[in-house]
Formats: structure tokens, sequence, C-alpha cells
């Protein structure tokens, strides 16, 4: 069999909102397909075009082409009743030809996993992780532990009113444990019966779906969900989300084969950001920090919570890069640093008198890391509406290179503002 080369994955490869959305809107023009294989509505995706910006939480980026199939895999967790708010949305602005695929093996957010998201950050005190509380954690838990409920059971009245009465028995008597009102299994029933049905004309097998259609040499965009230092395998554990954004999760959270799987391109901020709790070696504080968030609108998609922000720690970007498969990067916001008259990136830790190179797997030795940093000149021409990197002023582009230089991965792609048009594309890489 000959080698796929018309897939291409989109990871996050900082603490997520690197700006993926905008990225795979602008690659998604060249896509027969684009897939969000994991996460769940906890995660946004902001996308400009036309003047008008759009939200997405849980809708694939592809949604605005009426030529593009958008797949919902198996890999994630779905709130039916959010989803079907989001394409209502959607259509209320004018939205209303697009192709939808739901996986029937998705795993489906209930309510008690809401409830329970809120109750078991708030058993943490002190030392809560920050989560959304969409209910994304304990869905995933649910899936694990086998008593999960997922979408073509909404479409199997007597299957699901089987799979929900034994759901309902362990998770009231969790609830009932905790101090929390317990959930009526008619309700529910009824409830999540009349989203299935709404639903219905979008569910499918999308694993026969997407090797189809990578087998025809289409072009298919997988699109993650949060970034790599949120995976809940090689991220900075316990601070992390509760699946896996890597391209290695593709091939699982999609059902197609690893060998279909063999480009990614690692989506970074030009500086990094991180939303809620959790370590954060390169953080800076005043007036700086707060010029790059306005600058940069630093503030959550789905929750609207400040971001933290902090140089560029190129540390963090090797480790994203080699567990991820990184074969190039997009540089994104790249326009917000301009201004800053001295920029730095971390190069290397100090932990506890030693220089390290490498992301520590303990939440308390990467709270013990200080950043080691080189100083690079900034610049203060505007640059929104540049669209040639040898058109970029020299201090600029010398910065980018030693993002290459450290990372040891090449930029095909750097952005200069939220719209479409506000590209520089280097190298096509689809």
């Amino acid at each position: 069999m000959s080698e796929i080369n018309n897939t291409l994955v989109v990871v996050g490869v900082q603490w997520g909102d690197e700006g993926k959305g905008k990225m795979t809107d602008y690659l998604g023009q060249k896509a027969d397909v684009v897939v969000r294989y994991q996460g769940g509505n906890n995660a946004g995706h902001t996308i400009t075009f036309g003047g008008n910006k759009y939200a997405l939480q849980s809708i694939p980026s592809g949604v605005f082409n009426p030529h593009i199939k958008n797949v919902m895999a198996n890999g994630m967790v779905i709130n039916p009743k959010a989803a079907i708010g989001e394409l209502e949305g959607l259509k209320e602005r004018g939205i209303t030809d697009f192709q939808l695929f739901i996986s029937d093996r998705a795993a489906v957010i209930m309510p008690y996993h809401i409830a329970l998201d809120g109750a078991y950050e708030a058993l943490k005190g002190g030392k809560q992780i920050g989560t959304t509380k969409k209910g994304i954690g304990p869905a995933y838990c649910d899936k694990y532990s086998r008593v999960g409920i997922r979408i073509g059971d909404l479409i199997d009245p007597e299957y699901f009113a089987e799979r929900l009465r034994d759901a309902l028995t362990q998770k009231n008597l969790e609830l009932r444990a905790l101090g929390l009102e317990e959930f009526d299994f008619d309700t529910l029933y009824k409830e999540f019966l009349a989203y299935g049905e709404i639903l219905r004309p979008y569910i499918c097998d999308t694993s026969i779906l997407l090797n189809k259609e990578i087998e025809e040499g289409k072009k298919v965009l997988f699109e993650g969900a949060q970034g790599v230092m949120l995976c809940i395998e090689n991220g900075t554990y316990p601070f992390v989300t509760s699946s896996s954004p890597t391209a290695a999760s593709v091939p699982l959270g999609a059902g197609v084969a690893p060998r279909y799987i063999n480009r990614a391109l690692g989506i970074c901020k030009a500086y990094t950001t991180r939303v809620g709790a959790g370590p954060f070696p390169t953080e800076l504080e005043g007036e700086l920090a707060d010029y790059i968030r306005e600058r940069g609108h630093e503030y959550g998609t789905v929750t609207g919570r400040p971001r933290r922000v902090g140089y560029l720690d190129a540390v963090g970007l090797r480790h994203a890069c080699r567990i991820s498969g990184i074969n190039y990067l997009s540089i994104m916001l790249f326009d917000v640093l301009t201004g800053v008259e001295t920029l730095k990136i971390c190069t290397g830790y100090e932990l506890d008198g030693k220089v390290i190179d490498y992301v520590p797997a303990t939440l308390s030795a990467l709270e013990r890391c200080k950043p080691i940093y080189i100083e690079m000149d900034g610049w203060k021409e505007e640059i929104e509406d540049v669209r040639d990197f040898d058109a970029l002023p020299a201090t600029a582009k010398a910065y980018l290179r030693k993002i290459e230089e450290l990372t040891n991965t090449e930029i095909a792609v750097v952005s200069v503002g939220p719209d479409r048009t506000q590209t520089i594309m280097i190298k096509d890489i689809f």
C-alpha cells in the first residue's frame, strides 16, 4: 500500500488556546473532511472571517464551508444539549448549509456529570484544577469504567433505558453521598431521547466514513482540542485535561489506522498563555503581561477567564514537538508582540541548582523550576498587513528563526492577525 499523505493533524503545542481554530479554518478551505477526535465543549475555537467572529465549542471548524464533511469522532465526549444549541446558534447567524457527522460511539455528557464535575472540584479546596465544570472529566471516567452512555444509545430507546437505569443506580448513590440532588430516570430518559431524535440525521459510524474518505485520496484535517501540555498522558499532570490531544491519539479517537497519520502541524503562540491553575515557569506579571493580554485579547473562549501570560517556553515546546511528532510549526498571534522592546525565550530550566532541558514529570519538580532566558530585540513596526516572510522586520525574522533552532522544527506558517487573510504561508504543507 502506498504511503498516505493526504491527512494532517493540527495540534496545540502549549496549554491550549494557541489559535488552532484559525489554522483549522484556514487549512480547512483545502480540506474535504475536518475531524474533532477528542475533548468536548470545554474547548473553544474562535474563527474570524469576513469581519465576523464565531466561537465554536464542539462543532468542527470546517462547518462554515458547505463542501466540507465535519466529523465529531468517537474520541469526543459530547453534550447533546450544548451541541444542538451550538448548531441553532450557527443557523441563527446564517450558517445553514453544512455537513455534519456524529459518531455513534462517542460518549455522552449527562447532567449528572456536570453536577459531579463541580462537586469534585469543590472537594479539592485550595488545590483545584481549574476545570470548566462542563462534565468532561466525569464523562471520560464513566467511559473507562464502562457505565457511560454513547451517542448511538440515544436512538435505541430500549437499550438506552437499560443503560440509563444502570448508570443512575451508581450515579445517584454518588450524588447522595455528596449531598447533591439526585436525577429522575423518567425526566432524563425523555429529555435525551428527544435530543437523540434531533441529532439522528447526523449520527453514523464515522470510522467507516473516515477510512473511505482517506482511501479515496480525500484531504482530511484532524483538529485537536486543548494542547499537548494539557495531555492526560504527557502534560503537566494533574493540571491537565481528561484526554490526549496529541497526534498519537488520532487513530484511537477517530477510528483510523495509525499508518494514515504521518504529518502534524504544531500550533504555537509567539508567547505562552495558560488558563486555570497549574505550573507556568515563564509566567509574567505586571505591565508587560497586561499589554500582551489586552493586545492579544487573552480571555477564554468558553469561560471568559483572563489567561495567564508568559514568555515563550522552548523547553515545553521541545517536549510537545517530541511526543506529538510535530513536523512543522505555525506561529500564532505574532503581531501581538509588536512594540515589546526586549523579548525573552526560555531555553532551559534551573532545578535545585542544576540546569535541565526537559519538562520534569512531577508537579513539585516543575514548580521549583526557574526559567533560563535568552534576550532578543523586539520590533516596533506593525505587521498585520505583511503577507511575505521576507517583508517582516529583521528582528521579527530573527525571533522566528530562533524558535526553529531551539525546537529543531521548521516553521511553515506565521499568523499576523485573526482574519483568514492575515497569514504568511512560508511552506504549503496541505
